[in-house]
């Protein structure tokens, strides 16, 4: 037991508690971004998958809400300028490809699966940290949601390959 004290006032939990914030930062910008994405895809395959991703990306945000109860923390915060550049990045793939086409879904594509990646990287590093912390009752609920991650990520990818990708190859390029 008092390895598990020393741990909750170690250097460890402090990097935790701010890779949480940085998280909940992350899945709030998302709420805001997701529907954006949305209403820029072409196909209504992605255009649902984003959808159905929004409703998923709120419960994440409420489940990293009870995460930091049940650690001790407040709930809180912390820009994530890695999710800020994914974020920014999209938005520049929906200001450089043409409304309606095959390209601009394969961007935005591509912008989903930057944020699922930084995103399944955090949960799984989360939930390790939560772990040794021994909060195992919050590394099941990371849990929950790192699954979810990885599975928006596969949806994505077989959206692509499945059918986006040939359009766009078959898109003419405008001189």
């Amino acid at each position: 037991m008092e390895t598990q004290t020393v741990a909750q006032n170690s250097k460890l939990k402090e990097f935790f508690v701010d890779q949480l914030k940085d998280m909940y930062w992350a899945e709030k910008k998302l709420v805001k971004t997701l529907p954006k994405m949305q209403e820029a895809a072409t196909t209504q395959k992605l255009k649902d998958a984003f959808g159905n991703h929004l409703t998923q990306t709120e419960e994440h945000v409420n489940r990293l809400e009870r995460v930091f109860g049940m650690v001790g923390e407040d709930v809180d915060s912390t820009k994530c300028p890695a999710m800020a550049g994914i974020v920014d990045e999209g938005e520049d793939i929906i200001d450089d490809t043409d409304d309606g086409t095959a390209q601009r879904d394969v961007g935005l594509i591509f912008a989903g699966q930057k944020a699922e990646h930084y995103e399944i990287a955090t949960y799984g590093g989360l939930i390790t940290l939560a772990q040794v912390l021994g909060h195992e009752d919050a590394a099941t609920i990371l849990q929950q949601t790192l699954g979810e991650e990885k599975e928006a990520d596969h949806l994505l990818t077989q959206i692509a390959e499945h059918d986006i990708n040939y359009q766009a190859a078959r898109e003419q390029a405008e001189d």
